[in-house]
């Protein structure tokens, strides 16, 4: 009784845009997103999640009656979007293959070094952990990497690269910076992620 009466209120539009409801979700995946940043899948726990959010555990099941792994597939999504728009924003200020790689490891090292080197890849901590008993959670990471090479590979034609090299060059690309991301990440140092800039540079040049 005592979870009913903690839930119904979630049901409340408080503002015309976004509910209680909206609200705790938002809570729960944001914390989630974060704490899957820093400590991964495995290492992630329920009761953390719900003091971390603030939450009560009860509002938890009610959005994500999957528990755990809808929860974190929710936050691997979101996580990925944030990244989409970053990128977005990123690439429509630069003008060229090169620049857009440099662009985009300058933005992975500046997240990466103002965390204090204590959050990674929002996708890449949580893919390496996900299996075939985590569907969910396999399918939203393909889906966050699928977005992310889709966005430079367009960016890459935009800027003059033959559109059937775009892709695989966007795959090196994104392969290279999330390599270096680990480098940096366990090194405290975000020199790999400025050499794969420069290295890769050439292959870039149209």
């Amino acid at each position: 009784m005592k979870e009913r009466e903690t839930d119904a209120p979630e049901m409340e539009i408080l503002d015309g845009r976004q509910s209680k409801g909206d609200r705790t979700r938002q809570a729960l995946v944001e914390t989630t997103a974060r704490l899957l940043q820093e400590h991964g899948f495995a290492a992630t726990g329920l009761n953390q999640i719900v003091r971390e959010s603030g939450q009560p555990r009860g509002s938890l099941y009610f959005h994500f009656p999957g528990g755990k792994e809808e929860l974190a597939a929710a936050a691997v999504k979101a996580g990925a979007e944030t990244v989409v728009a970053i990128l977005k924003h990123g690439l429509e200020e630069v003008t060229s293959a090169e620049a857009a790689l440099e662009k985009t490891a300058g933005l992975f090292a500046a997240e990466l070094a103002a965390s204090d080197f204590t959050k990674g890849c929002p996708v890449s901590t949580v893919a390496l952990e996900a299996t075939n008993a985590t569907p969910l959670l396999q399918q939203n990471c393909a889906w966050a990497y699928e977005q992310w090479l889709s966005l430079i590979a367009d960016a890459f034609v935009r800027f003059g690269l033959p559109s059937d090299r775009a892709p695989r060059l966007a795959r090196l690309m994104l392969s290279s910076i999330e390599g270096a991301l680990l480098l940096a990440k366990a090194t405290r140092d975000i020199t790999p992620l400025r050499e794969v800039a420069v290295d890769l540079s050439p292959l870039l040049k149209v």
